[in-house]
């Protein structure tokens, strides 16, 4: 009964956590308006670079990378300062599964604004930082080199959405991780949440009108 209660406790922090969404409240602070009013409409760093500059974007870069990590760590908090476990050494190895794709959901759906956020890139990697920070690593080279070779955004955030689970499965093996079955799942389930909400730019891709950030002549 204790688990059970302590784990609807974390999973709700958590989503409340992840609806903290840093494109609208920095647009909203700074310009008094909603993101998502302007440009592709998406509550988003990168909606937030094209629509109002580099400055707010770098906000919102910190604030959803940290709020992601941010859930994970007052997870382990609660479980030892609430839940009385040792960190989640002590809870069942899917508490951190569970925070994860809350804060997940909170970002994506956020109750405070109408269920209408962002596409969960950021805040997924802030999690990952968390969970195997080497697999984060792996994944920033990934994006850098996908974006700086097309210099588009969002064929970078796909194509790391896509290998997450691939090389969470990979790390697994190679360290016999007696879990590698469970990683692998929840990272199939945050990297399709992301590809899910990149639905829109993945037919752009495909029709080749997908906005880039190239110099134009």
């Amino acid at each position: 009964m204790r688990t059970a209660l302590f784990v609807l406790l974390t999973a709700a922090v958590s989503y409340l956590i992840g609806c903290a969404n840093f494109a609208i409240i920095v647009c909203r602070l700074l310009y008094h308006k909603d993101i998502r009013d302007y440009g592709s409409g998406n509550a988003g760093m990168t909606n937030v670079a094209r629509t109002f500059g580099k400055c707010p974007a770098v906000l919102v870069t910190i604030g959803d990378f940290a709020k992601g990590a941010i859930a994970m760590l007052l997870a382990h908090l609660l479980a030892v300062t609430v839940g009385g476990y040792a960190g989640f050494s002590g809870f069942p190895f899917y508490g951190a599964y569970i925070v994860a794709i809350c804060v997940m959901l909170g970002h994506c759906f956020p109750v405070f604004y109408g269920f209408r956020g962002g596409k969960g890139i950021l805040v997924s990697a802030g999690v990952i930082l968390i969970l195997n920070p080497w697999i984060l690593l792996a994944l920033l080279v990934i994006f850098l080199a996908v974006f700086f070779a097309s210099k588009i955004v969002s064929l970078g955030s796909i194509t790391v959405a896509a290998m997450y689970p691939v090389l969470t499965l990979v790390f697994g093996l190679v360290q016999h991780s007696e879990t590698v079955l469970w990683d692998t799942l929840v990272a199939l389930v945050i990297g399709g949440l992301v590809i899910f909400f990149h639905r829109a730019n993945i037919k752009r891709l495909i029709n080749g009108t997908e906005s880039s950030f190239k110099k134009k002549k």
